[in-house]
């Protein structure tokens, strides 16, 4: 192999790490976060539909114990779950911090209630975590990843499991 070609492979493989890098710090999606307890937990952004306040909730009976009820967002009755029942918290009163999430998912809307919204982050690939599945450390369900940040570990949750779980089926038909 003369110089040149050395040079030229050289020059490759700087550009591949270069692209790989680039997909790397590239962003693949948005995540509305907030606390649940201390806990920063987020969904994707593509799931919001909406933040609203906590709503009057009308209580429907026979329902699982942290699905607190249904409210009327635009015309439209979507059930309510209460986050910190839902993940086995001691619930707490609402306060002008609590913030009702609208999500969606294949046309289903549910509001989900939250301690506190913090805001929105982007998420690039370098920031996903491998965590073990079903080892103790990610045994919740509805953990769809982790994002390693500066700041601290944020649970990106799982619309799609949230909504259609075995026993929460209180959706429009």
């Amino acid at each position: 192999m003369d110089i040149k070609e050395l040079f030229a492979k050289q020059e490759e493989m700087k550009r591949k790490n270069l692209n790989a890098k680039a997909e790397k710090e590239s962003e693949i999606t948005k995540v509305m976060t907030f606390y649940i307890g201390d806990q920063v937990y987020g969904i994707e952004i593509p799931s919001v539909i909406e933040i609203i306040g906590v709503p009057h909730i009308t209580v429907v009976p026979g329902i699982p114990y942290y699905i607190k009820g249904i409210i009327n967002v635009r015309s439209k009755v979507v059930p309510v779950i209460d986050m910190r029942s839902r993940f086995g918290k001691e619930e707490k009163e609402y306060n002008e911090r609590t913030n009702t999430i609208i999500i969606e998912e294949g046309g289903v809307s549910v509001g989900v209630i939250v301690d506190e919204v913090i805001g929105v982050l982007p998420v690039y690939a370098k920031n996903i975590a491998n965590s073990p599945d079903r080892i103790g450390v990610n045994d919740n369900k509805f953990i769809k990843y982790l994002l390693e940040m500066q700041d601290g570990i944020k649970l990106v949750l799982d619309v799609a499991k949230l909504i259609y779980d075995g026993d929460m089926y209180l959706t429009e038909e």
